[in-house]
């Protein structure tokens, strides 16, 4: 394979800390450190510069958010640029007084902001209690277009959704028919510490096998960030979340490139062939044989 075929890729996968400035040393260290490994595109996990906040609810907890462009995408910029490589990260946003979002930020290797992803499924179970906290997205920074749109970069057309998205077949497939090339999804998932070995399995089983058969269904690599780490409940009221890691980057018929264990943090880097979408879509053509004419029942709650 010629080098215009391959893009280095690398997912980060890291222990977040209640300092801000202390998580945001630990993921520029292991960002150079993918970079001088040839990574081309970096993923930053969901929420990379703090705690998971959202164990509990917590008005106080809104002094973490920062516009953007801000303190932090200043800082993801100066790096892309400097290294040269398109960065992946993760804001949360203070829109306006009153309005935030869990936001995806895609940095050119010019240290110029590509485009933004708001997160558009946003959960409050147990905690995960991300309703008090962010409003769902409705754009992409530049486009001004509605839901789910990829963003432009040197190295390809991005299809960048977060974390609870991960579940739903919709949005990678609008996605993939709004031309995106790789599937991005930066997480923050983990287990209930009290989870016995059983349910753990099964719930890590879930969330690899769901982003793979995104991958399958549409032709496109999947890459899949998350952090690691047991985070304690800041309201005490549980013993809190250890984030099970698992970080992976499969390949376009659901195949693993490169996958983290739960422990350690890395730089999880895979080469993804530019090409193989194109060929596999060729012997698998699910998109061709879509009958969108039959699929209207899907805009519908529930069908009676």
């Amino acid at each position: 394979m010629t080098a215009d075929r391959i893009l280095r890729v690398a997912a980060i996968q890291q222990a977040c800390s209640d300092d801000k400035s202390a998580s945001l040393e630990t993921t520029e260290r292991l960002v150079r450190q993918a970079a001088a490994e040839g990574a081309q595109l970096v993923v930053l996990q969901e929420l990379h510069a703090t705690l998971y906040f959202c164990q509990t609810e917590d008005t106080a907890v809104f002094d973490l958010a920062e516009p953007i462009p801000g303190p932090t995408t200043d800082r993801l910029a100066s790096l892309a640029r400097e290294l040269g490589i398109v960065l992946v990260g993760s804001v949360f946003e203070r829109r306006m007084n009153g309005v935030y979002h869990n936001t995806a930020v895609v940095v050119e290797t010019d240290g110029s902001i590509a485009g933004l992803y708001r997160k558009m499924h946003i959960p409050d179970d147990p905690g995960f209690y991300e309703k008090f906290y962010f409003t769902p997205g409705d754009a992409t920074f530049n486009s001004g277009a509605s839901g789910f749109t990829p963003i432009d970069t040197s190295v390809g057309r991005l299809g960048v959704l977060v974390c609870w998205d991960q579940w739903y077949p919709e949005a990678a497939r609008l996605m993939a028919l709004a031309g995106a090339e790789l599937l991005i999804y930066p997480t923050a998932i983990g287990w209930d510490t009290t989870d016995d070995a059983d349910e753990q399995a099964r719930q890590l089983d879930a969330w690899i096998t769901v982003q793979r058969g995104h991958a399958i269904a549409n032709g496109l690599p999947v890459i899949a960030p998350n952090r690691i780490g047991t985070e304690p409940d800041p309201s005490g009221q549980t013993t809190g979340i250890r984030f099970w890691g698992n970080s992976f980057i499969c390949g376009a018929q659901g195949e693993f490139l490169g996958r983290a264990d739960e422990h350690q943090e890395t730089t999880l880097a895979a080469d993804i062939n530019r090409h193989r979408s194109e060929s596999v879509r060729r012997i698998w053509p699910y998109l061709r044989d879509r009958r969108i004419d039959a699929y209207s029942d899907l805009l519908k709650r529930v069908r009676d």
